[in-house]
C-alpha cells in the first residue's frame, strides 16, 4: 500500500491526552487554576488559527490532488503555502486546537498533558511519515526536510 504505515491515528494522539485531561479536571481539583478573560481570549484565538492555518493547508493540498486525510497515498512532496513554513503544519494546527480547547475548558491536566500528545503523534504518525516520504521522494524530500523545520 502506498502511505505511511501509522502506529497512531493523528488526532487519536492527540485527542486521546486531551480527553483524559479534560476527565481529570473534571474529577479532581486541578492543582493550579486556568481562568481569566487572558486565558479566554488566548483560548480562542488559538481555535481560530487553528480553523484558519488547516483551512489554507487542506485547501492547498486539494489544490495539489494530494491526500488530505492523514494515511492517504502521496504525489508530491508540498513546498509552497503552508508547507514551506512547516512540514507538518495540520499537525501544527492540532496541536494549537488541543491547547485551545485545554484553556477555554480551564484544565489544567488537559494543558499539562499536550507535550504527552504531541510525543505521541510525533512517535506514532510524524517518524511513519517521514520514513515514506523519504523512501519515496529520496534526495528531493531530504533537501526538503533540510530547508523547512518540522513544526515551525
Amino acid at each position: 500500500m502506498d502511505a505511511p504505515a501509522f502506529r497512531i491515528w493523528p488526532p487519536v494522539a492527540l485527542g486521546v491526552p486531551l480527553a483524559a485531561g479534560l476527565l481529570l479536571s473534571a474529577a479532581t481539583a486541578d492543582p493550579v487554576a486556568v481562568t481569566g478573560s487572558a486565558v479566554r481570549w488566548v483560548g480562542w484565538a488559538l481555535v481560530v488559527a487553528f480553523v484558519l492555518w488547516n483551512g489554507w493547508t487542506l485547501a492547498h493540498m486539494v489544490t495539489h490532488d494530494t491526500a488530505v486525510l492523514p494515511g492517504g497515498a502521496t504525489v508530491l512532496v508540498l513546498q509552497s503555502g503552508p508547507f514551506r513554513l512547516s512540514r507538518n503544519p495540520l499537525y501544527v494546527g492540532l496541536v494549537a486546537l488541543d491547547v485551545g480547547w485545554a484553556l477555554l475548558a480551564h484544565s489544567f491536566w488537559a494543558l499539562v498533558l499536550v507535550p504527552i500528545g504531541v510525543a505521541a503523534l510525533w512517535w506514532g504518525a510524524i517518524r511513519p511519515e517521514e520514513r515514506y516520504l523519504a523512501g519515496k521522494f529520496g534526495a528531493e524530500y531530504d533537501a526538503y526536510r533540510s530547508r523547512v523545520r518540522r513544526w515551525v
